[in-house]
């Protein structure tokens, strides 16, 4: 006879010892894993594709395979600095030199300064920042937080539905369980209609990520303190600090990050790359 693999019944229910046995049989169905592969595939990796597919094997196995043939065709991690600099050159997307209250990585997103209607260039862009703000989470961390301002956001200034849906895809798909939280700071009323056809594409574990925060709300106001040092929170987020993208000195930082990364992953590329115009050349 067949035996059936046992599921339960509510996937939040199992405990911590169930939990570890789907790690290993996750680990077991998808087989041996080598070079990058094998980096990538830790026990915690495993685990937040268990947690995205609700703790179910079979799924999480399908999820997790088809990001190890992404990554081996797309190559996330031999993305360098100097290849996306271009598209970061206005501060539309970068890593804040600053933690939310519980430490974890945040990233700045802030789409009235778009500059570039390559829907590929933003893709790459976006995804070596995930990257790099990934080898940049804290002991203990597995989640960023992305703070998103609206300031200055247009239709004009918009990206295309289909490069916001692929970035969607890439991000729920191949990078499960790494975001805490996507605060979208004082959307436009306009922004309503596009939110109805981008909500179309997430899922509902991504939807209640998403928290739309007002400067004029008590409530909203209550939430921003409660989640970061409003002494380091830049005023466009309702904080304190000073927000100014210096392009140069971020391209410092993320070359050495670079060098980083390619150690991470046993990459050849370990040279510090020179600047040129605000980005780093070999």
């Amino acid at each position: 006879m067949f035996s059936r693999r046992r599921q339960s019944q509510n996937p939040q229910d199992i405990d911590s010892e169930e939990r570890e046995a789907k790690v290993s049989e996750l680990r077991a169905e998808i087989g041996p894993l080598s070079g990058r592969s094998s980096k990538f595939g830790t026990d915690a990796c495993l685990r937040r594709y268990l947690v995205a597919r609700n703790w179910n094997v079979d799924k999480a196995k399908k999820m997790l395979q088809e990001t190890l043939k992404w990554r081996a065709a797309y190559k996330p991690e031999e993305i360098r600095w100097n290849e996306v600099a271009h598209e970061g050159e206005t501060g539309k997307a970068s890593r804040a030199n600053f933690h939310d209250l519980c430490g974890r990585t945040v990233l700045i997103m802030r789409p009235g300064k778009q500059n570039t209607s390559s829907g590929e260039g933003n893709v790459r862009h976006l995804v070596y920042l995930l990257e790099n703000s990934i080898l940049n989470l804290g002991e203990g961390q597995e989640q960023m937080t992305w703070l998103v301002d609206f300031t200055g956001w247009t239709l004009n200034t918009n990206i295309s539905i289909k490069t916001i849906r692929d970035i969607i895809y890439i991000f729920q798909n191949h990078y499960p369980e790494r975001l805490a939280i996507s605060i979208l700071y004082n959307p436009p009323k306009f922004f309503e209609s596009i939110w109805k056809a981008i909500r179309y594409f997430l899922d509902p574990r991504t939807t209640q990520k998403l928290k739309f925060i007002y400067p004029n709300n008590k409530e909203s106001l209550a939430f921003m303190k409660s989640s970061f040092d409003v002494e380091n929170l830049p005023t466009e987020f309702g904080g304190k600090a000073t927000l100014q993208y210096d392009h140069e000195e971020f391209s410092r930082l993320m070359a050495q990050d670079d060098v980083k990364t390619a150690r991470f992953w046993g990459l050849d590329d370990q040279r510090p790359r020179k600047i040129t115009n605000g980005a780093f050349q070999g």
